[in-house]
C-alpha cells in the first residue's frame, strides 16, 4: 500500500521543513515525557518499577536497529554484538578500573560506534540476506569469545561510600528516569537523521540503491555512518542495561533473544518509523514481563513465544507495523487513502512541447570534447558485452546511441557512470580519468543518469526525489529543495511536486527521472530510453523537454529506439552491434548505411529512406 509522504520516515514536508513547523514532533515528545513521569511516580510496585526501566531500555535498542535496518533496509539480526560490548565495556572499566557507570556509559557507547565501524566496513560488501546472516554470526562468536575469556559471569561491585557517584541507588524510580533519558536522547537523534539528507539518503538507498549511487549518494559511506551511529546507541544503553543487571552474563547480552528484541521492537511498532521502537516496547515488554511473572514457572520460556506470536501476527495483519497499520486506517476514515490522492487523476503538466523551442543549430566543430572514450571494453564470461568501443562527444552536442537489442548500450551507459566497471579502456570526462571510479564519484564531477526500466523512489514524493538528486549539487538541505523545485520547472513537473512517486504514470515517472538527473547540475546527461513506453503525444513533450535541456548547455547522450524521433533530435549517431561500433556520423548518412540498415533498422526503414 502506498502512504501519504506526511507518514514516510524523512519524508513529510514536517520532515523535510517545506510545510508544517520544524518543531511539530516537540509535542508528541513532551506528552509521552509526561505521561511516563507521572507513571513513574504512582507505581510503588519494584517489579513494574523494573518493568518501567526495561520499556525504554529495549525502546532504545530498538531505535537504534532501525536507525541502520529501518531506514536502510539493510537487516540486521546481530544488534546484540554492540549492546553486549557496552555492557561488557562499562562492566569491565567499574570492576577492574573503578571507572563509575556515569563515565562507563559514555565508554560503552564508544566502543559500540568503534564496533560498528569495524564490523560495517567488511560487512557491507554483502547483499540481502548474506548481509543479514553475517550480522548474526557477530554476536554468537562475541558470546564465545566472551565465555572463554572467563567473563562467564561478572558482578558489579556495591560502593556504599558513594552509592550515587556509581549510578546505584535505593529508589529504583530512578533507574527508570535515566533510562528514561536515555531513550529519549536516542529519539531525537532518530527524529534529526529522518529530518536530514542523512535520513533521505538512507530511506534513497533501501528503495533503489542502484538509482541513490547514481544520483551522487555515496551508499557506502552513508551506510557506515548509520552503523556507527546504531553502534553507540546500543552499546550505550547496554552499558546501562548492565548496572540494572547487576550481573553480566554472555547469554544475557549477546544472546538471540537480545538481537530478536532489537529487531521485534521496531517491527511491531512501525519499521522506519522514530517512534515505532517506543510503541513496540511499551507493548511487548509490559506483556512478556507479565505473563512471564505469572506463568514463568508453569510455561518456561513464554517471553520468547509471545514475542514470536506477536511478531506473526504483525507480520499477517500489519506487515509495517502498528504506526503504520493505524494511521492508514485514519487515513481512510477521512477519505484520504493514498491510493486515491496519489494516484488519481492529475492536471496536465505544461506545454513543453517542440513550438517554444529554439531550432538548435548544433554543437561547433571545434567544441571542446567533454568524453572521450577509447577501447572500451566488458566480458561476462564468454560474452563480449562492449568491444573495444571508442568515440568523443563534444561540448553542447546530442548524441545518439542506437542499435538493435543486445547490443550492448545500457552497458555501455553503465560503464560511463561507473555502475559496472570495464575489463579495459580509458574514459577521460572534461579532460580528467574517470576510468574506475565509483558511481557515485562520476556523478559529482558533471555526470547525470536515467534509466531504461525507471528507478524512483516510489515510497517518497516528486519533490523528495528530486532533492536526493539535487544534493550532490548542494551544501545545505534548504539549498537542495531550491535546486529540486528549479529542475521540476524546467521538465513541467511542478505541479506534481507532492504525488507519491510510487502512483505517477509511464510519462510522469520519465519526466521525474530526468528531474532527478538535473537536479544534480550535471554537464553531461546520460539518457536511457526515455521516450521508450510513451504514446506520440508524450514523445512530442519529452522531446520538447530534451531540447529545452540542451538549449540551456547540457551536453546529452542518449540511447532511444523511436528512431523517428531521434533523427529530428540528435546532431550525431554512434550505431553498436553485438558490443561492437557498426558506424559514426550524421544521421542522414547513417541511416542511408546498408550495414546500418542490415543490422538494425530493417527493409522498412531502407524503403523510407529511398523513399
Amino acid at each position: 500500500m502506498q502512504r501519504q509522504s506526511a507518514d514516510i520516515p524523512g519524508a513529510s514536508p514536517e520532515h523535510t521543513n517545506q510545510g508544517k513547523p520544524a518543531k511539530a514532533w516537540l509535542w508528541p515528545l513532551i506528552g509521552f515525557t509526561i505521561g511516563y513521569l507521572a507513571l513513574v511516580a504512582v507505581v510503588r510496585n519494584q517489579y513494574y518499577q523494573l518493568m518501567l526501566t526495561l520499556v525504554p531500555v529495549w525502546a532504545t535498542l530498538g531505535i537504534s536497529w532501525n536507525i541502520l535496518s529501518g531506514y536502510s533496509g539493510l537487516v540486521s539480526f546481530g544488534h546484540a554484538a554492540f549492546f553486549g560490548l557496552g555492557a561488557y565495556t562499562l562492566t569491565i572499566l567499574f570492576v577492574s578500573f573503578g571507572i563509575t557507570p556515569w563515565i562507563g556509559i559514555f565508554g560503552a557507547g564508544a566502543v559500540g560506534a568503534l564496533a560498528g565501524l569495524v564490523i560495517g566496513y567488511p560487512t557491507f560488501r554483502l547483499r540481502g540476506h548474506y548481509f543479514a546472516l553475517s550480522m548474526l554470526a557477530y554476536p554468537l562468536a562475541l558470546l564465545y569469545v566472551f565465555e572463554w575469556l572467563g567473563y562467564q559471569e561478572v558482578s558489579l561491585p556495591m560502593r556504599r561510600d558513594a552509592p550515587a557517584a556509581y549510578m546505584q541507588f535505593s529508589d529504583n524510580r530512578v533507574y527508570t528516569l535515566i533510562a528514561l533519558a536515555m531513550m529519549i536522547a536516542a529519539l531525537l537523534v532518530s527524529l534529526r537523521i529522518e529530518r536530514s539528507r542523512f535520513g533521505m539518503s538512507l530511506l534513497a538507498i533501501k528503495q533503489n540503491e542502484i538509482a541513490a549511487e547514481a544520483a551522487g549518494i555515496d551508499t557506502f559511506s552513508w551506510k557506515l555512518k548509520a552503523i556507527v551511529v546504531s553502534g553507540m546507541i546500543a552499546g550505550a544503553i547496554g552499558g546501562f542495561y548492565a548496572v540494572v543487571l547487576l550481573v553480566v552474563t554472555p547469554p544475557s547480552v549477546f544472546g538471540m533473544l537480545t538481537s530478536a528484541q532489537a529487531l521485534i521492537m521496531a517491527l511491531f511498532g512501525g519499521v522506519g518509523a522514530a517512534w515505532g521502537p517506543v510503541i513496540g516496547a511499551a507493548v511487548l515488554i509490559p506483556l512478556t514481563e507479565i505473563l512471564h511473572a505469572e506463568l514463568g514457572d508453569k510455561l518456561p520460556g513464554i517471553q520468547g513465544v509471545v514475542l514470536g506470536v506477536s511478531i506473526i501476527l504483525i507480520i499477517l495483519f500489519a506487515p509495517e507495523g502498528i504506526l503504520w497499520k493505524v494511521r492508514d486506517m485514519l487515513r481512510r476514515r477521512r477519505g484520504t487513502d493514498d491510493r486515491t490522492t496519489s494516484a488519481g487523476p492529475r492536471l496536465a503538466p505544461p506545454d513543453v512541447g517542440t513550438s517554444a523551442v529554439p531550432a538548435r543549430a548544433g554543437p561547433r566543430a571545434d567544441a571542446p570534447v567533454m568524453l572521450e572514450v577509447q577501447g572500451l571494453s566488458k566480458s561476462y564470461g564468454g560474452l563480449k558485452a562492449v568491444q573495444n568501443v571508442s568515440f568523443v562527444v563534444r561540448e553542447g552536442e546530442i548524441l545518439g546511441i542506437i542499435g538493435p537489442n543486445g547490443a550492448g548500450k545500457t552497458t555501455l551507459f553503465n560503464l560511463l557512470n561507473g555502475i559496472t566497471r570495464a575489463d579495459v579502456g580509458k574514459v577521460r570526462f572534461a579532460g580528467q580519468d574517470i576510468f574506475g571510479l565509483s558511481a557515485n564519484s562520476i556523478c559529482r564531477l558533471g555526470i547525470g543518469r536515467t534509466f531504461q526500466v525507471v528507478r524512483p523512489f516510489p515510497r517518497l514524493t516528486v519533490l523528495e526525489n528530486v532533492v536526493i538528486g539535487a544534493f550532490v549539487a548542494t551544501r545545505s538541505d534548504d539549498e537542495a529543495y531550491v535546486q529540486a523545485r528549479k529542475a521540476l520547472v524546467r521538465v513541467g513537473m511542478e505541479g506534481d511536486a507532492d504525488l507519491l512517486a510510487g502512483g505517477l504514470t509511464t510519462k510522469q515517472l520519465r519526466l521525474l527521472e530526468l528531474a532527478r538527473a538535473l537536479a544534480g547540475d550535471p554537464k553531461l546527461l546520460l539518457l536511457d530510453e526515455t521516450l521508450a513506453g510513451l504514446g506520440s503525444d508524450a514523445v512530442e513533450d519529452m522531446l520538447g523537454v530534451i531540447r529545452r535541456v540542451a538549449a540551456d548547455g547540457t551536453t546529452i547522450v542518449i540511447i532511444e529506439h523511436t528512431m523517428h524521433a531521434m533523427v529530428r533530435l540528435a546532431d550525431r549517431f554512434v550505431v553498436l552491434d553485438h558490443g561492437t561500433v557498426l558506424a559514426e556520423g550524421a544521421p542522414e548518412a547513417v541511416t542511408r548505411d546498408p550495414g546500418v540498415i542490415e543490422a538494425y533498422l530493417g527493409k522498412k526503414w531502407s524503403a523510407h529512406a529511398r523513399a
